[in-house]
């Protein structure tokens, strides 16, 4: 059953919100996944907290026309097209490979990625986004290089007090025996 143009034009804003609105969009191609492999990878995109679907490239293609800056997506809208839209650019690449690793499957394959304005489409671009630390972990790192001059300068005030106060009992205890 065809949509009419009220739906299209709908699924298209949908769609371009989307796409406007992440800073990190992966396209990938499925073709050849059985219907319970695309579950299981939806599933497992929606536990990483990734929004992924499949979209019709013609509409996707459209709602790309309206966004400024997003137009060098619309040659890898061809073919079976899902679309993974997060906040993470880590999390996407971390799923897909542990999906192709977990089924023994070559798909789904990464068309692009397009990361905060840069655009991956080497074969290679997966392991390497995969790599990628995530906001959080980074944030952590930073976190804790920033208070370790701290808690190294209270350690060498507590341990300089404990040594002080150990010299003070010693000569406290001098003083007693003479």
């Amino acid at each position: 059953m065809s949509k009419d143009r009220a739906e299209k034009a709908e699924i298209i804003d949908q769609i371009g919100e989307k796409l406007s609105e992440h800073p990190i969009i992966y396209l990938t191609n499925f073709q050849g996944l059985t219907v319970a492999q695309s579950n299981d990878l939806r599933g497992r995109f929606r536990e990483a907290g990734v929004d992924y679907q499949v979209t019709k490239n013609t509409l996707a293609r459209i709602a790309l026309d309206r966004i400024e800056g997003k137009d060098a997506l619309e040659e890898f809208f061809a073919g079976p097209t899902a679309v993974a839209f997060s906040e993470d650019p880590a999390k996407p690449a971390r799923v897909i490979q542990d999906f192709i690793e977990e089924e023994d499957v070559e798909r789904p394959e990464l068309k692009v990625a397009w990361i905060e304005g840069e655009m991956y489409d080497d074969p290679e671009a997966l392991d390497t986004l995969a790599d990628l630390k995530s906001r959080e972990e980074l944030i952590g790192e930073i976190v804790g290089l920033l208070l370790a001059p701290a808690q190294n300068v209270v350690g060498s005030l507590q341990g300089g007090g404990q040594q002080l106060a150990g010299i003070v009992q010693s000569l406290a205890e001098k003083e007693n025996d003479e």
